[in-house]
């Protein structure tokens, strides 16, 4: 019987096994959306033990642990990182052809060269030799970078922030580039009055700007942009349920944020008013300076009342949302296109069912200023598995151009989790492989190989022009 996860994993093909391990492979990581903190890369973190690299703020894990009838002590309560990983390993046998099991088990062979399939069997064997490799210098954040050939990351950023991190990274001379991302979502996020007049005090404070209406917040948020651009920044991102098919005056939109720092909560209606404002004039900015752009969309957040209450945000508790997603989108694009100001944009969506969406519409808005201008981003958080990532390349293949895609990312807390770039390589070659077996596109390795080493690095290269 064929070894599980040999070094053809995924590969069903001879030309998926050459595109591969030949072309693919070699290509270094650019992962220009992670969140990854700069702290940790600064001060060049090292880890007590596995449960406390693995499984801290890792909430793909909790949701399957607490699938697994796990008591949520040993997923964020006070249970020892011991006490936890078991529970992690009790949990990895259950989660047959959900994508965790691959990421577990990659992991394990390419940081740890462990093949050892993980289970409460083989429990303390796994943490006691992945924690002893953690206590050496070359397990330290900077080196587990190092080790899978990463080039460049792209952290997330809200505009308050000092950054003081990502200048201590840029004057040690670190070789993988550090930057940040600008994301301005709480500056336009009414929901709880309480805490938008807390963040809008101390983005004057930071900016220097007196805010007191629409035009004043957007001239501080413009100054935290010109500031994170001086640090090297140049890309944003939104992270939003929709872009919202609404419009308003200045007055009313002043109206909104006079009734939100006043201590009222305001409508629906008027949250997606501001909002729709909002973007428009940060998109505006992102063009000003020529950065890249890119709006996550389709999320439900925090369904869970009672635990959101307890554990805060990013904890699991969201899901896929079904919202309406295309006249906003179109409202704001084509507005941005009309005036010539509509920088380079990637669109991600969660709903499978947006998929075609997605991959028209940046075809409405690609200008032949270069290639790709408008990206379908790579499937994301619910869709990086096998089968999301696959419906995204038809989708954009079908409808678009595969061989521009600027690729994967990580959208990860972990240093751990580049091997999601292999993943997502190994199933790009199996895909282009079967067409080639099928015949349905010719066997022409140099124009595979390009387009295959484009995608996995080049293009986002090129695309991002931020030099290495």
């Amino acid at each position: 019987m064929k070894k599980f996860m040999d070094e053809d994993f995924l590969l069903q093909t001879k030309t998926a096994i050459k595109l591969y391990h030949e072309h693919a492979a070699k290509m270094p990581i650019y992962d220009y959306h992670c969140h990854l903190s700069p702290r940790e890369i600064a001060e060049d973190q090292r880890y007590d033990n596995i449960g406390q690299c693995w499984l801290g703020g890792d909430h793909y894990k909790w949701r399957a642990m607490r699938s697994n009838g796990v008591s949520e002590t040993y997923c964020t309560g006070d249970a020892s990182w011991r006490d936890k990983f078991h529970k992690w390993a009790e949990t990895v046998p259950r989660t047959l052809r959900n994508p965790l099991y691959h990421w577990t088990h990659l992991e394990l062979q390419r940081y740890f060269g462990i093949d050892t399939l993980l289970s409460p069997e083989t429990a303390d064997e796994i943490y006691d030799e992945c924690t002893a490799k953690l206590q050496t210098p070359e397990f330290s954040a900077r080196n587990l970078m190092r080790g899978m050939n990463v080039k460049l990351v792209c952290t997330t950023d809200d505009p308050i922030d000092d950054l003081k991190y990502h200048e201590q990274i840029a004057a040690d001379g670190f070789d993988c580039k550090v930057l940040p991302t600008f994301r301005a979502d709480k500056a336009a996020n009414l929901t709880d009055p309480a805490a938008y007049r807390a963040y809008v005090e101390k983005l004057a404070e930071v900016s220097g700007e007196k805010i007191v209406d629409f035009d004043s917040l957007v001239a501080a948020v413009d100054a935290r942009h010109a500031f994170f651009h001086a640090q090297g920044c140049r890309l944003s991102d939104s992270g939003i349920a929709y872009v919202p098919d609404a419009e308003a005056s200045a007055a009313e939109l002043d109206a909104i944020f006079n009734k939100v720092m006043g201590g009222a909560a305001v409508s629906l209606e008027a949250s997606d008013q501001f909002l729709a404002a909002f973007l428009y004039q940060a998109s505006k900015m992102n063009h000003s300076r020529g950065w890249a752009q890119q709006f996550h969309m389709g999320v439900f957040r925090n369904n869970n009342t009672r635990l959101f209450g307890a554990l805060g945000p990013d904890s699991g508790f969201d899901s896929i949302a079904d919202h309406r997603q295309g006249p906003g989108m179109i409202r704001l694009l084509d507005r941005l296109d009309s005036s010539n100001q509509l920088a380079k944009t990637v669109l991600y969506n969660i709903n499978p069912n947006d998929n075609e969406l997605f991959a028209t519409m940046i075809g409405n808005y690609q200008d032949g200023s270069c290639p790709g201008k408008m990206q379908f981003g790579t499937g994301w958080w619910f869709l990086d598995q096998k089968d999301g990532m696959e419906k995204q390349m038809n989708a954009l293949s079908n409808l678009g151009l595969l061989s521009r895609f600027v690729g994967m990312l990580t959208d990860s807390r972990s240093f751990l989790s580049f091997p999601r770039h292999e993943y997502f390589r190994r199933i790009l070659c199996n895909l282009i492989g079967d067409d080639v077996e099928n015949g349905e596109i010719p066997a022409d390795m140099d124009l595979l190989a390009g387009m295959v080493e484009d995608i996995c690095y080049n293009n986002a290269v090129d695309y991002f022009g931020i030099e290495l």
